[in-house]
């Protein structure tokens, strides 16, 4: 992170895959740099008019000074805002409660317990953390997610441009009746895991998918259905890899992924999604971190596991040096943070505690 990325379609080659031509797209330029934390803050930014009495040129807004209407109050939109629950979490815990009673009435076990727990000789760990998650557990989790989007759903809202009769993603005659059936999981699974695959794209990103997903569902007041979800989806995954990745999968990638859509459909399909989040892609690592550790929740409640293993010993020498990489990470952004007013005499009794491996 750190470099400056273009979020557009451009005619040339993309670094990932070997690409044709593509039809231009409106520029827009995104900043991203890491947090505090080592996760991403991800920034829009927009020219705004120059300052005519100082002479100086142009210069970005930062989203975090744009005005939100009064209808869709921060507080209350779990993309937004870090304290809010998150809605994917919500919609699952009727299912989890009703597997939960019916496991309790009927005297079953509620799964085969494979869980391990660390003991005072053996520390389980398992590969994924909120800075770099375990790409096939978070996959999984975030299609689960979306699963029970389109399972509790309130309604079938819908707009015609996520409409998959108006723009069919393949050449195959969509069916009558293709918006009565609601996909299950594996089948959600499949098609987010073949974009993810064939494009080369981070779990990082997916989180950031989600993020997008449930910020168009509550900005646009619409809701995730078998109708629209594909095109959904494939519009939050186009988005948040031109923003997460420094190296931008473009629209015409998707093309040659999926043979029988086109660039044009694409980038109006992209264009009709921003001005639905009105451009704003801002996700901050307070909020990444919320849908990280509500999608681990999800995967307790349904029984999804994360891969554990005992802790080794050169696992626990590789955590501690990402430790200490961070720490001093964290040591020179204070220093940068501190006034240069400051006295030296003032830095003499800062401490700072080391971190502990357990």
């Amino acid at each position: 992170m750190g470099n400056t990325v273009t979020c557009c379609v451009s005619p040339d080659a993309s670094p990932k895959l070997s690409r044709g031509t593509g039809a231009a797209g409106p520029e827009r330029r995104l900043d991203a740099y890491d947090a505090a934390a080592g996760d991403a803050v991800l920034v829009a930014a927009e020219p705004k008019e120059a300052d005519p009495a100082g002479g100086e040129g142009p210069h970005l807004q930062h989203i975090s000074d744009r005005e939100f209407p009064d209808d869709l109050a921060m507080e209350s939109n779990p993309s937004d805002h870090p304290r809010a629950s998150t809605i994917f979490l919500s919609k699952s815990q009727t299912d989890v409660r009703e597997k939960r009673k019916s496991n309790h009435i009927n005297h079953l076990s509620p799964g085969q317990l494979t869980k391990k727990y660390s003991s005072c000789s053996t520390i389980f760990i398992d590969d994924s953390t909120v800075s770099q998650p375990n790409l096939r557990s978070t996959i999984k989790c975030v299609t689960l997610a979306i699963y029970y989007h389109i399972k509790n759903r309130d309604s079938d809202r819908s707009l015609d441009i996520f409409d998959e009769k108006s723009h069919p993603l393949t050449r195959d005659d969509v069916p009558d009746d293709y918006f009565k059936h609601d996909p299950d999981h594996k089948h959600i699974y499949r098609f987010v895991r073949t974009l993810f695959s064939a494009a080369q794209l981070t779990a990082e990103c997916a989180i950031v998918t989600l993020v997008y997903l449930e910020r168009l569902l509550t900005y646009a007041e619409i809701d995730i259905c078998p109708s629209n979800w594909k095109r959904i989806v494939l519009g939050a995954i186009l988005l948040a890899s031109k923003v997460w990745d420094d190296q931008a999968v473009w629209n015409v990638d998707y093309c040659q992924i999926l043979k029988d859509i086109t660039v044009e459909d694409m980038n109006e399909m992209e264009r009709h999604f921003l001005e639905l989040l009105q451009f704003n892609i801002n996700v901050p690592a307070s909020v990444y971190a919320k849908y990280y550790f509500d999608l681990r929740s999800l995967a307790d409640d349904n029984n999804l596991s994360f891969l554990l293993e005992p802790l080794s010993k050169e696992r626990a020498q590789k955590l501690e040096a990402i430790s200490r990489l961070c720490e001093d990470k964290y040591k020179d952004l204070s220093k940068a943070a501190m006034r240069r007013s400051f006295s030296a005499d003032n830095l003499v009794g800062i401490r700072r505690s080391n971190a502990i491996l357990s």
